[in-house]
């Protein structure tokens, strides 16, 4: 007869039978476990599916049907929810995340290709920026300096015009709008960043970053950028900003996503799984950036910030929640 278990002072009509297994075991580990309480499960045996389908056929061809169905529903919204879980590197890909391996000078997207060389999708449009140079330039600096250095390096004009031979003058001026022409074409390769390192291009992406999720300009491009406050309390004086914002959250997670697709893009090449350190950096730099977007959520869940960081980022619920591995 099986060991009863008298339960508590107060619970004098509880106790618990152990009940051995069905199952024979031999090993000291599966004996201990053998003397389990007797669980009675809910699934049917085979006997009594047989005698439910003789008894209604038609009930029982009905609820297979809803079981059929209702399986299928639940395969198609794992589906979606796969979906728009995302990747925990890339999350879902946007354009301007694929602006980043160009820094903002490509107009069209790089569809991906197939073994024979065929693209597989077509291209779409990117946001650019051409007032962005390389060398940490920018449009207007360079036409400034090219217009002052125009103005420097022009031929003088004597305004003697008895001593001076109109033709020579004429000559000199040919000669210096010629060498003006090729000393532009050569700097304008210089300072383009389709010509630029990878390093260059990263300093290009952080600019771009400031300036798309910086808060000196999204307080005021952005609806209800700040979240909203308690009950009774009263906004107060908010300080002058000294420059451009470089410190928020959603800057430093879009400086981090840009990196983060550097990297990952050449991991994603030829003999990249041997490269062990950019992998532990690749790591790094996902955990950094999701222990960000962990504090922002809490901070500034339901604001206009966070939700133009997610939908300008592509960024999923992969990318902070639950454990990232590589």
């Amino acid at each position: 007869m099986p060991p009863r278990i008298p339960g508590p002072q107060g619970l004098r009509s509880l106790s618990l039978c152990l009940r051995p297994s069905t199952t024979t075991t031999t090993t000291t580990t599966t004996m201990a476990s053998s003397l389990q309480p007797f669980i009675q499960t809910a699934n049917l045996s085979r006997k009594e599916k047989t005698r439910r389908m003789k008894q209604d056929p038609h009930g029982w061809a009905a609820s297979q049907q809803r079981k059929s169905i209702n399986l299928k529903r639940r395969e198609e919204l794992q589906v979606d929810r796969d979906a728009s879980w995302g990747s925990p590197v890339h999350g879902i890909p946007t354009a301007f995340v694929e602006s980043f391996d160009s820094a903002g000078q490509a107009p069209l997207s790089t569809p991906p290709v197939d073994e024979d060389g065929n693209p597989l999708s077509a291209p779409r449009p990117l946001p650019t920026s051409p007032h962005l140079l390389n060398y940490l330039l920018s449009k207007a600096e360079l036409d400034a300096a090219i217009s002052q250095a125009e103005q420097l390096t022009r031929p003088y004009i004597s305004p003697d015009r008895a001593t001076v031979d109109p033709r020579a003058e004429q000559m000199d001026l040919e000669e210096h709008q010629r060498q003006h022409a090729k000393a532009l074409v050569a700097i304008e390769r210089i300072a383009s960043l389709q010509n630029a390192s990878a390093k260059d291009r990263k300093h290009a992406n952080i600019r771009r970053c400031i300036e798309e999720f910086g808060r000196h300009n999204t307080d005021h491009t952005l609806e209800r950028p700040a979240p909203p406050l308690a009950r009774g309390v009263v906004p107060g004086p908010q300080p002058v900003r000294a420059g451009p914002d470089t410190g928020s959250s959603e800057v430093q997670i879009a400086i981090l996503t840009s990196k983060i697709r550097a990297l990952a893009s050449k991991l994603e090449g030829p003999k990249g799984n041997r490269d062990k350190n950019n992998k532990r950096s690749l790591r790094l730099l996902c955990h950094k950036r999701q222990r960000l977007l962990r504090y922002m959520e809490r901070k500034e869940r339901g604001s206009g910030r966070w939700v133009h960081m997610l939908e300008t980022l592509g960024l999923t619920p992969a990318t902070w929640k639950e454990q990232i591995t590589l």
